[in-house]
């Protein structure tokens, strides 16, 4: 029973604790599943977008090598179509929570080559590529277990 003032504090901050500590150890996890709801979304519909067009093009001209590297690109015949079901894939794997390690190692290349375009062909258009750079370098920080093994300077083959 509480008699005083100080007991009625004493048990306000008994309950408080264990429920903020439970709250702040669920914000890691949180975030890491809206950082990851977030990019496989991004991916998810760009990916589809390069077979369907269904997203308006740019109402601003882009820059001449902007151009010049799209065309390139275009030309080919294929790198458009396998960058397209890259992030398809990628991205429905992160939407699905599904080997998210692999789709994040998948992906890395096709993050540094949206930043780095964004930084030198297009930079007053860099925000969203920012974006996405930090999603992706988050979500690695949180999945970093997942790529230790990666990191082993020297290692053996796995014997059969």
């Amino acid at each position: 029973m509480l008699t005083s003032s100080h007991d009625l504090n004493d048990a306000a901050h008994a309950v408080s604790i264990p429920h903020l500590r439970a709250r702040a150890a669920a914000l890691p996890r949180l975030l890491t599943t809206v950082a990851r709801v977030l990019l496989g979304l991004t991916f998810f519909v760009c990916g589809l977008n390069g077979f369907l067009h269904f997203l308006p093009a740019p109402s601003t001209a882009m820059p001449a090598a902007a151009v010049a590297f799209g065309g390139a690109l275009f030309s080919t015949g294929y790198m458009i179509p396998l960058i397209a079901g890259t992030e398809f894939v990628t991205g429905a794997l992160l939407l699905a929570n599904r080997f998210v390690p692999l789709a994040l190692i998948v992906l890395a290349p096709v993050v540094v080559n949206i930043a780095l375009f964004h930084a030198f062909l297009t930079p007053t258009d860099v925000s969203v590529a920012a974006v996405v750079l930090v999603l992706e370098l988050g979500l690695a920080v949180a999945y970093r277990r997942a790529f230790a093994e990666l990191f082993v300077a020297r290692t053996r083959a796995a014997a059969r």
